[in-house]
């Protein structure tokens, strides 16, 4: 009994602390924006601090890139666009709002299921996005437009972000030979590689910043950044998908915590409407059965 309640906690804890961390990390990145670092140059040190581990992890494993490389180069490309535009989202957006649209990633993974891998829709995954393209519309409706769009750079980056993330899982659900440390790997090397081009066509200098601010970019890369990746790597391999899915919407809930103790920013009525039918649809599609 002793070791099977530990087998589940450990998990659990472990996808807390990766939610806690993921809710809080547009604080530390604010802060960096506030000393100037841009949001291209903080994604492009932050994961630049993983590039050693990264290299090690390919070198111990570099005969996995020779079973699917082309997939393991559309993981990357695809969580270098999720992470970048993530980062830039909370830059440039209200931060609850960034993580709600963001949550939208389950109705895209639903329909690029279908449409890649020719999986059936099923009445939940039809009730899913009925409920998450409701909150969607309600969160996204422009008074002045009469219609439903997104109302900020910011709105724009969350929704690429989300459905960047939706391309990957649908990506990773094919590399399941593949090792871990190779598709973590990947993930981080494309990050780098979206930011480095990001950085080279917006042709922004490196910011005349204390050496100090560039020690903080590294620790925060090292233990943020390694820490979730290995802490999330953890908790999903040892608890159901379907578990680990709830317990990672945590995040919505430090991040909505973080803001109102941190910003002024304020939750109007309608996002608590639409937020809670997109966490509503998110529960959906995390705790839905295969063949229901």
């Amino acid at each position: 009994m002793h070791s099977n309640t530990k087998s589940t906690i450990l998990p659990a804890l472990a996808l807390i602390y990766t939610a806690t961390l993921w809710g809080v990390f547009w604080y530390p990145l604010r802060l960096l924006e506030g000393v100037g670092l841009q949001g291209m140059w903080s994604t492009f040190l932050i994961y630049g601090s993983t590039l050693p581990i990264a290299l090690i992890f390919l070198k111990k494993n570099w005969q996995d890139l020779y079973r699917r490389p082309y997939t393991l180069v559309l993981i990357a490309i695809a969580n270098g666009i999720c992470n970048t535009a993530f980062i830039l989202a909370v830059l440039e957006g209200e931060v609850v709002r960034v993580l709600l649209l963001f949550y939208l990633s389950p109705v895209w993974t639903v329909m690029l299921g279908m449409i890649v891998l020719k999986e059936r829709l099923t009445r939940m995954s039809t009730l899913t996005l009925i409920v998450a393209m409701i909150g969607a519309l309600v969160m996204l409706w422009d008074p002045a437009m009469g219609a439903p769009w997104p109302q900020s750079y910011g709105d724009w980056l969350a929704i690429l972000s989300g459905f960047s993330f939706a391309v990957s899982n649908v990506a990773v659900r094919k590399t399941q030979d593949i090792s871990i440390q190779i598709k973590t790997a990947m993930i981080w090397l494309g990050v780098i590689a979206v930011a480095g081009i990001g950085l080279m066509s917006e042709q922004l200098p490196l910011p005349d910043i204390n050496i100090e601010v560039y020690g903080y970019v590294f620790l925060l890369g090292l233990f943020m950044v390694v820490g979730m990746t290995f802490a999330v790597q953890y908790g999903v391999t040892h608890m159901p998908v379907q578990r680990s899915a709830v317990i990672l919407l945590f995040e919505i809930v430090v991040g909505a915590a973080s803001s109102q103790l941190l910003t002024e920013e304020v939750i109007r009525p309608t996002e608590w409407l639409g937020g809670i039918l997109i966490i509503t649809a998110a529960y959906f599609a995390a705790t839905r059965k295969n063949n229901s």
